[in-house]
């Protein structure tokens, strides 16, 4: 069952444009990769599918309707640049009380401690979210993320610009499917690599 499509979006002029107008889809159940070319292209992709910007042409659909105040409760930008992405300097710790706080859950020190508990990541809790190795930021923001009352899907974006490899992050994209939160990756040429894999391809390349 499809819960989000995008259907020819784009931005900027035909000629000229900012993002050529792409396809993706994400089902309920699977996660999915959606390649945005250009600087910018991610980043605007990002912000059309999750409902924070309307395309010049094109259209979103979550469950079939393009209902925009829907779409941006029910899907969160993870990682965006600008939009979502935490400061470089600012510390795991602090990363993860701002998102429980933003989730409406406690969000004392102890709180935060458990969370990175329970992803095994409490030695990171000082250090500055930069020095994060990538496939652990990925997880910790999807899971911050989820926390969010509402949240129906995951839009995450660029992960590659972290360095490591995709299958770290296709691999937690996967297991975040499988427990009824789908995400979709939406990156730059670099997450090619991905597409031949279990990930269902969720993007018509252009």
């Amino acid at each position: 069952m499809t819960l989000l499509e995008i259907i020819g979006a784009g931005v900027g002029e035909e000629r000229i444009p900012a993002l050529p107008p792409f396809s993706a889809r994400l089902d309920a159940e699977h996660a999915a990769v959606a390649v945005a070319e250009g600087d910018r292209g991610p980043l605007l992709a990002s912000l059309i599918a999750g409902g924070r910007l309307v395309p010049d042409r094109g259209e979103v659909l979550l469950d079939g309707s393009g209902d925009p105040v829907a779409l941006r409760r029910a899907v969160a930008l993870v990682d965006t640049p600008v939009v979502a992405e935490p400061a470089p300097s600012l510390p795991v710790r602090s990363v993860v009380r701002e998102e429980l706080r933003f989730a409406d859950r406690p969000s004392r020190r102890r709180d935060a401690d458990a969370l990175l508990a329970s992803l095994d990541l409490e030695r990171w809790s000082r250090a500055p979210i930069l020095d994060l190795p990538p496939a652990d930021r990925v997880r910790l923001l999807l899971e911050l993320a989820a926390l969010r009352d509402g949240v129906r899907a995951l839009v995450l974006t660029s992960p590659e610009r972290h360095g490591g490899h995709a299958a770290g992050w296709r691999r937690i994209a996967e297991d975040l499917a499988a427990r009824g939160l789908p995400v979709l990756v939406i990156g730059g040429a670099a997450v090619r690599e991905s597409l031949p894999a279990a990930v269902s391809p969720g993007a018509i390349d252009r």
